[in-house]
């Protein structure tokens, strides 16, 4: 059973008073969370000009076979360090389940799957991560930064880059529109 103060496998969802703006309109999935910090992946902005084609033949990969999709950039820490997410109908030695319905691996194995046709039916391809070292992250939620939201398949996999913020927050029953920085006092 999880520990109810960790919140692997759910979204974070950036407020309207984020102080780092490198994480304005972001919505994060948070793939690791424990005693030692968290590590998760920016889901809401891409890599201009790089598609996963492009990655793939970086890697001397041939990804004729496969559409092209955008590559996500996943946080500014290791920027050319790539992830997938992914369903968890595909598990390399290196995948770490996240949520019930996804999991993150990190090796060239995942990526050549996906370009084979082997791989999982679902994913998503990022460049970095966001991170945070023992109880940072539990200090930024205390703040204003983060909302906390359940995290969910279907908007991790089916909704595009640019909506998921309005979207992930619509699904917790809040409209974004509505949302002002700061808080108030009665």
């Amino acid at each position: 059973m999880t520990d109810p103060r960790f919140f692997g496998g759910r979204f974070l969802l950036a407020l309207p008073g984020m102080e780092d703006e490198r994480f304005d309109h972001s919505v994060i999935a948070l793939c690791v969370h424990d005693e030692d910090g968290a590590l998760g992946i920016s889901l809401s902005e891409e890599v201009e000009g790089v598609g996963l084609r492009d990655l793939l033949q970086s890697f001397d990969i041939d990804a004729s076979a496969i559409p092209d999709q955008p590559v996500l950039k996943g946080g500014p820490v290791e920027p050319r360090r790539g992830f997938v997410l992914h369903s968890l109908d595909w598990a390399g030695q290196d995948m770490v389940q996240s949520g019930p319905d996804w999991g993150l691996s990190g090796s060239l194995d995942i990526l050549k799957a996906i370009a084979e046709g082997r791989g999982p039916s679902r994913y998503l391809v990022a460049l970095g991560y966001a991170g945070w070292g023992a109880g940072q992250l539990e200090r930024e939620m205390a703040g204003e930064s983060w909302f906390l939201a359940e995290g969910d398949a279907a908007l991790l996999f089916d909704t595009p880059a640019h909506r998921k913020w309005r979207a992930a927050y619509a699904a917790a029953g809040i409209d974004s529109a509505h949302l002002v920085s700061g808080g108030g006092s009665a």
